[in-house]
């Protein structure tokens, strides 16, 4: 399965490495700015990683002990990490019907709930410009590096506009007062501002430094259990829209505990750790 043919793309790159997938934005002639077919691309690639994650096959390897992904690294090729929404995508906006708006509203939600919801660890390396849309992109991502020049703005207010199809992204990422701030400023804030409030979590000497940096949150996140880290991200979906009471929550937790527990990888880790062995999901080098 792991095999299978890739998507075809031609304003992205998608890469295998082993568990580990990359996504590679490659449209750099206008700052990897996002157009419809960008978009579309993308979620394919989101999709089809998906698919072949441990964290939905529920097996490390295929049947030709392939590996499945438990890593997805998502990063621009050139100046600029992603400038935004495709300028003459914009355009043709102020021409669509509110039913026309609402359908390119809505794939853009799809990439980034596909994002925020994939099973994988996910890790974006960003340089230059994280604008408007670029901005939800790495709202969505477990672990964001950075470089010192790097900007972010959730910058539709400044055309009249409102941030709100990356709102719910962006609000779980650095939450109510900032996302209020942010989003009526609709100013740049620079890498220190963005490490400050959570936008981002690691700032390195220059973008050379992201191999290295990305190496060792994959070696980190290698040693968890990947369909731990899968069942934290269902987790925090499910408490980011819990709409019960408390009491229902706590029994919730308790309840996936138990199942959690008596899985597979939980009897796996809980065994080797008495046994004073790495579990089966660590792959030595």
């Amino acid at each position: 399965m792991m095999m299978d043919k890739m998507p075809e793309t031609n304003m992205c790159r998608l890469e295998i490495n082993g568990p580990i997938a990359k996504i590679i934005l490659t449209r750099t002639e206008v700052f990897n700015a996002l157009n419809t077919q960008l978009i579309s691309e993308i979620i394919e690639c989101l999709d089809w990683t998906a698919k072949r994650s441990v964290g939905v096959t529920k097996q490390l390897t295929d049947s030709e002990k392939n590996p499945y992904l438990r890593v997805l690294i998502m990063s621009s090729e050139g100046k600029h990490f992603c400038a935004g929404a495709d300028i003459n995508m914009m355009r043709e906006a102020g021409s669509k019907s509110e039913e026309e708006n609402r359908e390119d509203s809505k794939r853009l939600d799809s990439l980034f709930h596909g994002l925020w919801s994939h099973p994988c660890f996910t890790i974006a390396c960003i340089q230059g410009v994280a604008l408007g849309g670029g901005a939800g992109l790495i709202s969505c991502i477990d672990y964001v590096i950075a470089e010192p020049l790097t900007k972010i703005a959730l910058s539709e207010a400044k055309l009249g506009i409102s941030a709100a199809v990356i709102g719910p992204y962006v609000y779980r990422r650095i939450g109510s007062a900032q996302y209020r701030r942010l989003a009526m400023m609709a100013s740049r804030i620079n890498s220190d501002e963005a490490l400050r409030i959570g936008f981002v979590d690691k700032i390195v000497e220059s973008i050379h430094d992201f191999p290295t940096a990305t190496d060792e949150i994959v070696s980190d996140i290698m040693t968890s259990g990947p369909m731990s880290v899968t069942s934290v991200k269902n987790t925090t979906l499910t408490m980011d829209r819990w709409n019960s009471d408390d009491k229902s929550l706590r029994d919730w937790t308790l309840d996936l505990t138990s199942k959690m527990r008596g899985s597979d990888e939980g009897q796996e880790g809980l065994t080797s750790f008495i046994e004073g062995r790495k579990p089966s999901w660590i792959i030595d080098e």
